[in-house]
């Protein structure tokens, strides 16, 4: 009698292949099945999107990748003893409910369990939008971490427990009852967990798309969560509500021994780091670099998800990194206005930003800096220091730029300021139902085609490249790997007609 974890089709806006579409391996959710291995259950997967991912269908204004809800349907297991669907990212939203649905409606007395992604920033808060998962048909809803929290729950709906003591699970809510988060897992639970369940998902399927979130540049990768949560109180992203500004970090060795297990294991040696800060300790983040180099460990690894550039202390920190096998690292100044920093909650330290993105390009680790843009507030004045900011550090050598449209995330602290969208799946970087979105767009795509000329005049060698490694597919930036991604989903909407 196994239980099942679902993880939901890929939806793309099919008017911007080229901010949406963007592929995230569910390491939550590979966490959650290793952990009700370990407690001595069964556990199947469907991943709806990679069982299938070449497999398209048109929804509006929408992409659909992946099986069918039928599909989906048939491959659960007659005995399943319950059922849970991750909810990975925002914009796969209607995908995650139409599954739910599909599933209430399949078996009536299944459990169906909505799980809470906590580590990332394209998530969402669920207890924001629970009413829209009890409508669908889901059971539960599980926020905050969901590794021992799923299999608490397991263990309840074994045992037949009562309302009451399902009341004890925190961060469990349903349709008559919510019982708030409690706790986090903290560094000693976390190096006590099992290693992602990754040989149950269908890895060739994420290699052969050769896209990721980080650039892919090798055959085989694989994503690393070394720490969990984030210090600071930005007032646009989703994390302060689902991790109450707490960071965690797993030990170094630990860290190490999974790179060390994926390298035999799986013959992994590109890594994905997706923490959400994993450089709030210096001191871990060299502890981390000493102990791959002492292991002689030959690894490629990439902070993709972004990191606070203010947390690594100094150059000797890039450089060890560097020496460590670290190609790349994404930073987030969002925008050059100290005032808006300020209204953000977002402390950056711009001249820090720059004087190490400086260094990154001495030794050879790309570098990434991410901007949003329509913040509540902007001014055109706001806009131009982003522009400056942008071309100093494009001078300094910054190899990419990410430009990206504020929406508004449930659990954010601006979600409330935001009205004008019809489906939470169009809460993405392109919030093309923003009244200012043209005027928004319109600043973008003049920044990125100025970037790319500052590139060239600063650092044309880095432009030359760009084209090679496209053909080869062997991506150093995000911005090499993004038209290939493009024109890959172009190509399934088209089939899909």
């Amino acid at each position: 009698m196994p239980i099942v974890l679902i993880n939901p089709n890929l939806v793309v806006q099919r008017n911007d292949p080229f901010t949406t579409g963007i592929v995230y391996m569910p390491i939550s959710l590979a966490y959650t099945a290793a952990t009700l291995r370990q407690a001595g259950y069964a556990v199947k997967v469907i991943d709806a999107f990679a069982a299938q991912p070449r497999q398209a269908a048109r929804q509006g204004k929408f992409l659909l990748l992946g099986l069918s809800t039928e599909q989906v349907v048939a491959e659960l297991p007659e005995d399943a003893r319950a059922a849970f669907v991750y909810a990975i990212n925002l914009t796969n939203h209607r995908s995650t409910i139409a599954i739910v649905s599909a599933l209430k409606r399949a078996r009536p007395h299944l459990p169906v369990i909505v799980l809470e992604n906590t580590q990332a920033v394209t998530a969402y808060a669920l207890a924001q939008v629970a009413e829209d998962f009890y409508a669908a048909g889901a059971d539960y809803v599980l926020t905050g971490e969901g590794d021992q929290r799923a299999v608490k729950l397991v263990q309840a709906l074994e045992n037949g427990s009562a309302p009451k003591e399902l009341q004890s699970i925190d961060g469990l809510g349903a349709p008559t009852f919510y019982n708030p988060l409690q706790g986090f897992l903290d560094q000693e639970a976390l190096d006590d967990l099992p290693f992602p369940a990754w040989d149950l998902f269908p890895l060739e399927n994420y290699w052969n798309l050769r896209f990721a979130h980080g650039p892919q540049s090798t055959r085989r990768y694989l994503p690393l969560l070394t720490s969990r949560g984030c210090p600071y109180p930005c007032r646009f992203c989703v994390v302060p509500a689902t991790n109450n500004q707490k960071w965690r970090p797993r030990s170094a060795q630990n860290v190490v021994d999974e790179i060390e297990y994926y390298l035999q294991r799986f013959g992994v040696s590109e890594f994905h780091v997706e923490d959400l800060d994993p450089t709030i300790s210096d001191q871990r983040i060299r502890a981390i670099c000493h102990e791959i180099v002492a292991r002689g460990l030959k690894v490629t690894w990439k902070i993709a998800a972004g990191t606070k550039v203010e947390t690594m202390r100094d150059e000797e920190t890039i450089d060890l990194m560097a020496q460590a096998g670290c190609h790349y690292i994404s930073i987030s100044p969002e925008t050059g206005s100290p005032r808006l920093l300020k209204a953000m909650r977002k402390p950056f330290d711009l001249d820090h930003a720059v004087r190490l993105v400086k260094r990154m390009n001495q030794v050879g680790i790309h570098s990434q800096a991410c901007f949003v843009l329509g913040y509540p507030g902007e001014t055109e004045e706001d806009l131009q220091m982003t522009w400056d900011l942008v071309r100093e550090l494009t001078r300094q050598g910054v190899d990419e730029i990410a430009l990206f449209i504020i929406t508004p995330v449930p659990g954010s602290a601006i979600y409330e300021q935001f009205a004008g969208y019809d489906d939470l799946s169009e809460l993405n970087f392109t919030p093309t139902w923003r009244t200012d979105y043209k005027k928004l767009s319109r600043f973008r795509l003049r920044l990125y085609a100025s970037f790319l000329f500052w590139k060239l005049r600063y650092h044309p060698l880095k432009i030359l490249r760009q084209p090679f490694n496209f053909l080869r597919r062997k991506f150093e930036t995000k911005m090499e790997m993004v038209p290939y991604r493009a024109l890959m989903l172009k190509w399934l909407e088209f089939k899909a007609h």
